[in-house]
């Protein structure tokens, strides 16, 4: 469901150089699709709260708040947590079931980072409830309150999860979003000293990594580049034409 990001550029360039307004390097284009996808993923979370307030139509494909999540469904996984015995906390995964590495700050394309924790479970089964700081330890003091590992309950803190009864020390894990890879567009040097798509899947001596919104995305994602292209190239129009065209489908999705 990727979006190809060797078609992106090149629909890019095309509308750059149709009448010889400028050129977008690689490096230019790795960092500005990077960013423009990152707006797009956070916009869905603002998106989605938006659509929560208003009714919605029983159309199965015209249900905004179920095309939303359809769109987040990409980015939602899970993992194990593991444990340190010294803080007596949990510490979210650094790999997904499908062994996905994560970071604390996203540095490569191969690498994601946690955007959003969403449950906490333990052992595949038990969900536990997640409190505030004043909740968490307020709720041990009485008899009728106090968590058990049928009830468990967690603070979450500086990255860490703190779960209650303390006898849970392991077999905890964690449904969160991770936030998109860095969209990166590789190539080699041709006989010519022109570039080369490399259409390999990246690694650290190479490759190129695609997009990974829905396909539905890509209209919104080329004109959202353009806009910022605009800018790197200094042509007014074309930024002017990007914005009033990003602006009417804003209305047009909060109409």
């Amino acid at each position: 469901m990727a979006i190809n990001v060797n078609t992106v550029y090149q629909t890019v360039l095309l509308i750059l150089n149709k009448e010889q307004r400028g050129y977008m390097t690689p490096t230019e284009f790795n960092s500005i699709s990077t960013q423009v996808q990152l707006e797009i993923f956070e916009k869905y979370f603002e998106d989605l709260n938006q659509q929560l307030r208003v009714p919605q139509t029983n159309t199965d494909y015209g249900n905004r708040v179920e095309n939303i999540d359809n769109k987040m469904s990409i980015f939602k996984t899970n993992g194990s947590c593991f444990y340190d015995s010294n803080s007596e906390c949990f510490y979210p995964p650094v790999s997904d079931t499908l062994g996905v590495q994560y970071v604390p700050v996203q540095t490569k394309p191969t690498e994601s980072s946690i955007y959003m924790i969403s449950n906490v479970v333990y052992k595949n089964e038990v969900e536990a409830q997640r409190l505030d700081k004043t909740d968490f330890y307020f709720i041990k003091k009485s008899n009728l309150t106090k968590p058990s590992k049928d009830f468990p309950v967690y603070l979450l803190e500086s990255n860490k999860i703190k779960v209650e009864p303390k006898s849970i020390t392991s077999d905890v894990s964690v449904d969160f979003i991770r936030t998109p890879r860095n969209v990166h567009w590789g190539f080699t040097v041709g006989k010519k000293g022109q570039y080369v798509y490399d259409k390999t899947p990246y690694s650290e001596t190479g490759g190129s990594q695609d997009f990974e919104l829905h396909p539905s995305e890509q209209t919104d994602l080329i004109i959202k580049i353009l806009l910022y292209a605009g800018i790197v190239i200094r042509d007014p129009q074309i930024v002017q034409t990007a914005a009033a065209k990003i602006q009417a489908e804003e209305v047009n999705e909060k109409s």
